[in-house]
């Protein structure tokens, strides 16, 4: 007999900053979420757990402006330790299966791998490489728990379990991981931060002490950093509602629509225009 799990709630459902999604295949797949245990904080962000059914002959191109920190993802078919993607991350889903992701807090990378991030920037290592716990005893047993019904909430809690009880030995985070997630974090919450020299300013870090910090602990620079959340920021303006492109590029901080449009489509392929007119019938 299974062991008898109370599943936590999952996360309310909200708009996605970084998940470019496309509104006409939503009823291809469907994604929950959750938060980790307390106690795990420090290392984790969210649990994200897809799962898919694509028409045959059909492909839904998962289009993703990651967030500035590390993946764990245990698939059906492969299981990864996802360092940031620089640019924009495009996976292709066909036919039928699932996903069990965590996203990492920014300080988990250096405490599980014993290594500057930076060598993981835009790029995949086998789950079993990681020194700072079991990858392979993890994805065995994660996969045995999620296969027989990757939509069952009991399945997803124990699941998660497993994944807690491995990142535990690696805690307490250090005071540099503290200083790391506290760092991020306040770019992420404070759009008024729109360049590098206001960063330092408010972390009181010189620019160089800044890009040393960035790199080995999450893997990107101080301007990616804020370049990044303007865009996450534009990105959730645009898929939630109505909005007049030039004032909103002017709220990002940027000198005018033109700078906005081509930063936008740089990163995501996709016009500011175009993106919300997915969302809001007539717009363009």
């Amino acid at each position: 007999m299974e062991e008898s799990v109370s599943p936590r709630p999952p996360l309310p459902l909200a708009v996605d900053r970084a998940h470019l999604v496309d509104p006409a295949e939503r009823d291809w797949y469907r994604i929950t979420r959750y938060a980790p245990a307390a106690d795990v904080a420090g290392l984790a962000r969210r649990y994200w757990i897809p799962v898919w059914s694509i028409p045959e002959g059909r492909q839904a191109e998962q289009r993703v402006l990651q967030y500035p920190v590390c993946l764990l993802v245990v698939a059906d078919r492969y299981a990864r330790w996802y360092g940031v993607t620089s640019g924009l991350s495009r996976t292709i889903l066909e036919g039928t299966g699932w996903a069990f992701g965590l996203m990492m807090a920014p300080a988990a990378g250096y405490l599980l791998t014993g290594r500057a991030v930076r060598e993981h920037t835009d790029r995949y290592v086998d789950l079993a490489e990681l020194a700072g716990i079991d990858g392979g005893a993890l994805t065995t047993a994660v996969r045995e728990v999620i296969a027989p019904d990757p939509t069952a909430a009991p399945r997803h809690e124990r699941a998660m379990r497993l994944v807690e009880a491995a990142l535990r030995p690696v805690l307490p985070i250090d005071a540099e991981g503290d200083q790391v997630n506290a760092l991020v974090d306040l770019v992420e919450s404070t759009p008024q931060l729109r360049t590098v020299d206001d960063l330092c300013g408010r972390v009181g870090l010189s620019e160089r002490s800044l890009q040393r910090l960035l790199a080995k602990r999450v893997g990107i620079s101080p301007r990616w950093l804020i370049r990044r959340q303007r865009l996450h920021e534009g990105s959730l303006r645009l898929q939630s509602g109505q909005v007049e492109l030039a004032a909103l590029a002017y709220e990002l901080g940027y000198a005018d629509q033109a700078h906005f449009t081509r930063d936008f489509r740089a990163a995501t392929g996709l016009t500011p225009g175009r993106f919300a007119g997915r969302f809001v019938d007539g717009f363009a």
